[in-house]
């Protein structure tokens, strides 16, 4: 008896879902669209980005020479001094190059004191050949006159005219020695200036084995231990990284290159780190790189957005999801995105037009990022018929766009097609009977 009764419900079911379906075939074609409102309030029109927290400044700090670790004065987070030392190289090596230039420096100072005296020596010999010559000059013209008068041979005559001769070559030798003692001055005083420059880099060289802060800051890094050895080749390597001030700080975001049209410099944003859910940090754009990267073919630049981290809670690293609020409006009549996405291929046109408006202005004032464009949205009729109303767009915040100078068709609470009948969903005006 009990599935009897269960198999006469069933078929009543049955037939009573029958009639219905008869019924609403009768009932009229138009079909029930899903529909939005339109709304009045605020928008705000954003980019969306991400990047890394960093400090303002910060530093890298590396050694020009290679050698071993011999001594740490700094550690993470420690606060530095500029010019404080923070890392010493072994100096030992360095010490005897010091010592060895300075012995070059004194040998070469040494051989200008002899190439002095060597010269000294070659202006006493040009004197004695002067002396000589001048002698001689007076012994020959003395002998000449006494041959002029009979009381010498005039063979003795020539024997002095050969002396003043020879004396003169004499004198010609000493000062060409001369000249080569003044130059092999000038020669040992450039060794000199040589040997001294190299004594200067061997004490520079000296001087880098301590290692010191360029700026006042913190220690963010350290990439050595005690005894550990560094080598300075084509590339300085990285001992320390410095953040000059961690208490003004920015963050490095990746702006799409269909985005970075919009950033303007001045423009506030906000952006939240995963360390902190829940809160939102303010800050400012203050730079647009113009270098791009390509990363798999996606074109970036970098937005600079600078902000106070007063109380110290954002540290150098944390990834920041950011938005640049390039736009906003107090109060505006608003459509939902969905409404502008339809499209319906047999609606009929809506009997006024509305003209395309002179665009907005920004919220700086300035030339508007985002000039008006056409849209078409669909409004229903008396009969729930869709109605193809042209619209002219403002700024849009991903899920809601102004509506330009709208006629009086559109106001606040106006009724929007923004999807496609439900499958299954009754037609309008269909009898609805029950089971």
């Amino acid at each position: 008896m009990h599935k009897k009764t269960l198999a006469v419900i069933v078929l009543v079911a049955m037939a009573g879902a029958g009639a219905w379906w008869w019924t609403s075939r009768g009932g009229s074609d138009v079909p029930v669209y899903r529909t939005g409102t339109l709304e009045r309030g605020p928008l705000l029109a954003t980019v969306a980005a991400s990047g890394a927290v960093n400090p303002v400044t910060q530093v890298s700090v590396g050694t020009q020479v290679s050698g071993q670790i011999k001594e740490l004065f700094a550690d993470f987070n420690d606060e530095v001094k500029a010019g404080q030392l923070i890392a010493m190289l072994d100096p030992e090596t360095f010490e005897y190059r010091v010592r060895s230039a300075q012995a070059d420096v004194d040998a070469a100072r040494a051989a200008v004191l002899t190439a002095q005296a060597n010269a000294a020596a070659s202006r006493a010999a040009v004197s004695k050949a002067q002396v000589d010559l001048a002698e001689a000059q007076r012994d020959f013209e003395r002998k000449r006159d006494l041959a002029d008068k009979q009381f010498i041979a005039q063979s003795e005559v020539d024997r002095t005219r050969a002396l003043v001769n020879t004396s003169g070559e004499l004198l010609k030798l000493a000062q060409a020695q001369l000249s080569v003692t003044e130059a092999q001055i000038k020669t040992v005083q450039a060794n000199v200036a040589q040997r001294e420059a190299v004594l200067g880099q061997a004490r520079i060289d000296l001087g880098r084995t301590r290692i010191t802060s360029p700026v006042n800051g913190i220690v963010i890094k350290r990439a050595i231990e005690r005894g550990q050895t560094v080598a300075a080749s084509l590339q300085s390597p990285e001992l320390f990284v410095i953040a000059q001030n961690l208490r003004d700080m920015q963050v490095e975001a990746s702006i799409d290159e269909s985005d970075v049209g919009r950033i303007r410099l001045g423009q506030k944003a906000n952006f939240t780190v995963d360390a902190f859910p829940g809160q939102t940090f303010e800050g400012e754009v203050r730079q647009v790189r113009k270098a791009a990267s390509n990363v798999a073919n996606v074109v970036t630049y970098v937005a600079v957005v600078r902000f106070a981290n007063a109380d110290g809670r954002l540290l150098p690293g944390m990834t920041a999801n950011v938005r640049v609020i390039t736009d906003k409006r107090d109060e505006v009549l608003k459509v939902p995105n969905a409404a502008l996405r339809m499209r319906i291929t047999d609606a009929a046109p809506a009997p006024n037009t509305v003209a395309a408006p002179a665009d907005a202005a920004s919220a700086s004032g300035t030339k508007p990022l985002n000039p008006a464009r056409r849209g078409r949205i669909y409004l229903l009729d008396a009969a729930g018929k869709p109605l193809a109303t042209t619209v002219w767009l403002g700024i849009t915040d991903g899920s809601s766009t102004e509506l330009l100078d709208p006629d009086a068709a559109l106001k606040d609470g106006t009724k929007v097609v923004t999807g496609n009948p439900l499958a299954g969903a009754p037609r309008a005006n269909a009898p609805k009977v029950p089971f």
